[in-house]
């Protein structure tokens, strides 16, 4: 199957030039102008673009700009004959192009640059999908782990997860991946606090001085341990400032305010405050409603979305039941309706904990023992 790649020039005999020459070794779309160009990316984007500089109403540069905020894993060649140097040079060296040729360029040199473009499209797509792997494959293991030393934070941190996906999703955020495996480590640095603390801070029961600086560090211990993974920069960054205030308040204590915190600590910090209201007992309209009455602790633009994603949760939840079942019955997207406790008063599963493969064995483990009774209470969707 041959490759497909966009050539962009606005002279009609050199586009035919280009199909007649490279038609045998790829599948060529032309397009006469930066625009029809960006229609025909939004359809269906294309691994490889080539294109002039020179064009009336939206040069090469400009194009390409657009390009990369349209489709940003595209390869990017310009070619041209009477090109600014200067700015294309600039954007070569800012590594926005993969390779700049001047016309007249021969047939066998743009189909060689096009076949090097083609290799880095597939380096860029093979890392991503090996990195996207690998590290889905170690956040489970450790939300796993996670789920059975500490169900409570796990419990927390899935809720905040499922919240923040439903904002960035109404939001159309792009790498969305960051804020999702963010929201789903946020409360990771709680593993090194007691019981008692965290429910008393879940629930937003008044704190001791100690305790409140305790559950307060807990985003910077959390991003200290995830800045150690490799390309998890971003991840700890928006991490470390999600209890940040958007008028600049609270942890960290820096000049970092608005717009400048990161977009997805301003989503988490809305997240989370949203659920611990949710803990208290409050209805969704009730949360909101609280929250609006904070101004300067969140983004408002975030809120409104919220807002938004609520009320059609609400909609989606008439979906649900709650059911008593046995062990064996369980399945992978239930959720607990109850907490699950050992016969000597340990907590084992958390009430709103989604069941995984994880926490049924270990309720399977535990009913062996008798240490558990049956069935569970679960909430399921309906049939």
């Amino acid at each position: 199957m041959k490759s497909r790649i966009l050539m962009v020039d606005d002279e009609k005999n050199i586009l035919e030039a280009y199909a007649r020459n490279l038609r045998e070794h790829f599948e060529i779309s032309t397009a006469m102008s930066g625009k029809e160009a960006l229609a025909i990316m939004e359809k269906s984007p294309f691994p490889v673009i080539v294109s002039d500089y020179k064009m009336p109403e939206m040069n090469g540069v400009e194009l390409l700009e657009k390009v990369r905020q349209q489709c940003p894993d595209t390869v990017q060649i310009m070619l041209t004959g009477q090109a600014d140097m200067q700015a294309v040079v600039d954007l070569i060296n800012r590594g926005k192009i993969f390779r700049f040729l001047t016309k007249p360029c021969a047939s066998e040199a743009l189909e060689q640059t096009i076949r090097d473009a083609l290799r880095q499209y597939e380096l860029i797509n093979a890392e991503r999908e090996l990195l996207g792997k690998t590290l889905g494959g170690s956040i489970k293991v450790l939300t796993d782990l996670l789920a059975l030393a500490k169900p409570q934070v796990f419990n927390q941190s899935v809720r905040i997860r499922n919240l923040a996906r439903k904002i960035y999703r109404a939001m159309n955020i792009h790498d969305a991946w960051k804020i999702e495996i963010s929201a789903l480590l946020s409360q990771i640095g709680c593993v090194t606090m007691p019981d008692s603390v965290l429910k008393n801070a879940y629930q937003g029961l008044t704190l001791s001085e100690d305790e409140a600086v305790m559950f307060n560090n807990h985003p910077l211990i959390a991003a200290d341990m995830i800045a150690n993974i490799p390309r998890m920069e971003v991840v700890a960054e928006i991490i470390k400032y999600q209890e940040k205030r958007f008028d600049g308040k609270g942890v960290p204590a820096d000049n970092l305010s608005g717009d400048g915190i990161p977009l997805g600590a301003r989503i988490l910090k809305v997240a989370n405050d949203y659920v611990r209201f949710m803990n208290l007992g409050l209805q969704d309209f009730s949360a909101i409603y609280e929250m609006k009455k904070r101004p300067g602790v969140y983004d408002p633009r975030i809120l409104d979305v919220l807002e938004g994603v609520t009320k059609q949760e609400g909609e989606q939840n008439k979906a649900y039941i709650t059911k008593q079942l046995l062990i064996k019955q369980l399945q992978e997207g239930m959720y607990l309706a109850e907490d699950v406790v050992t016969a000597a008063g340990v907590v084992i599963g958390n009430k709103n904990q989604p069941v995984t493969r994880a926490l049924i064995v270990t309720l399977t483990n535990h009913a062996t023992n008798q240490q558990i009774k049956q069935p569970i209470q679960v909430i399921t969707k309906v049939e």
